[in-house]
């Protein structure tokens, strides 16, 4: 019984093995469960709920109205959205067309927003199956045990022993490995830019101000303020539907549209709008730091001391001096799951196997 629980916990230790940095967990875990869960929101008031009421004259039947306008889009007038309500028009954005000149915005896009939301989950976890496909498990195979601190001695000694032959082995052909990571963390950026750019196409190219508009809204005088969110989720709109008269003609009849569903949206948009901004900034100034990891040998230098901080300097020197980009990017992540002890006496054994190589 001990032993079976022995090798559970053994597989949990492997499976705890990092080999990515808080960034890029921000993407593919924290930033998924986000979407997953606004998608799965929305889902069920749209799906289970009641996402749409519209009242129209009698001789049209309301749940004929309610899925008619559901699948067509309603509309708002956007040069009605500022009139005062209860006086000019009946709510936000809702009034008839005075003249052809008058724009009209059709609002379908709530229909398709819990996909929308499950898509750009998918989207934020592609590098995150990109890089643990090329990682290949590698770090996983080098740490096995050694992230516990109650090791074996002769196993600890074994297993320090294949890392240090590898290690020599494959001095300076690591660049390729550690490339694909920095890749990855370009694509993180590049995803949630981009993703920015295609929510505002989405929500008709309100998103980029959406945020900031919602916090000019509420600093302004109640009485003479336009809501920002009743442009891009209205909660009433209009809806025309065209049916035959007892003569034959064509009657078009006018519908009020209750949008329950927006109440939730706007608030979700609201969200995502500062959540993939703070995103993008974290992303960026990570992608500051990974230029200089790239391209200042001294920087590397220095992160590595600061990882392993109970080895001598001047044996992080050597190793420093040895060592490629791909090289240091292999130390850093392994010091990142070795147990502290066990990777001082690793990074001491390196130093010394670096230097016997150059004295022979």
């Amino acid at each position: 019984m001990f032993d079976v629980f022995g090798s559970v916990k053994s597989l949990m230790k492997l499976d705890s093995v990092c080999i990515d940095n808080n960034v890029f967990r921000l993407h593919y875990k924290l930033t998924v469960v986000v979407l997953v869960a606004f998608s799965l929101l929305v889902t069920s008031r749209q799906y289970i709920g009641d996402p749409i009421d519209c009242i129209v004259d009698s001789s049209v039947g309301g749940d004929i109205m309610d899925t008619y306008c559901w699948i067509h889009s309603t509309y708002t007038i956007p040069s009605k959205l500022g009139e005062k309500i209860g006086v000019a028009v009946p709510h936000p954005g809702v009034a008839g067309l005075t003249s052809k000149t008058d724009e009209v915005r059709y609002h379908k896009y709530y229909q398709w927003v819990c996909f929308v939301l499950f898509f750009q989950a998918m989207l934020f976890y592609v590098p995150r199956y990109l890089w643990k496909t090329w990682e290949g498990g590698r770090m996983k195979m080098l740490v096995m045990d050694l992230n516990c601190p109650i090791v074996d001695e002769d196993n600890k000694c074994g297993r320090k022993k294949l890392i240090l032959d590898y290690f020599i082995s494959n001095i300076k052909n690591h660049n390729f490995y550690a490339f694909r990571f920095f890749f990855c963390e370009v694509l993180n950026f590049i995803n949630v830019v981009g993703q920015i750019f295609f929510m505002d196409m989405f929500l008709g190219y309100e998103f980029t101000t959406y945020g900031s508009q919602v916090l000019a809204f509420t600093e302004k005088d109640p009485l003479n303020r336009e809501d920002p969110m009743a442009k891009v989720f209205p909660k009433v709109t209009k809806c025309t539907f065209n049916k035959y008269g007892p003569g034959g003609n064509i009657i078009p009849y006018d519908g009020l549209c209750v949008l329950p569903l927006n109440i939730v949206n706007e608030k979700i948009y609201v969200f995502l709008w500062f959540w993939f901004i703070i995103v993008a900034a974290i992303s960026g100034v990570s992608l500051i730091y990974r230029l200089l990891t790239v391209f200042g040998p001294q920087v590397r230098m220095y992160l590595l001391r600061a990882k392993s901080r109970l080895s001598e300097p001047r044996q992080i020197d050597v190793i420093a001096q040895k060592c490629q980009i791909g090289d240091w990017f292999v130390l850093y992540q392994l010091g990142k799951n070795m147990d502290p002890l066990i990777y001082r006496e690793l990074i001491q054994d390196l130093a010394q196997r670096l230097q016997g190589r150059d004295t022979v």
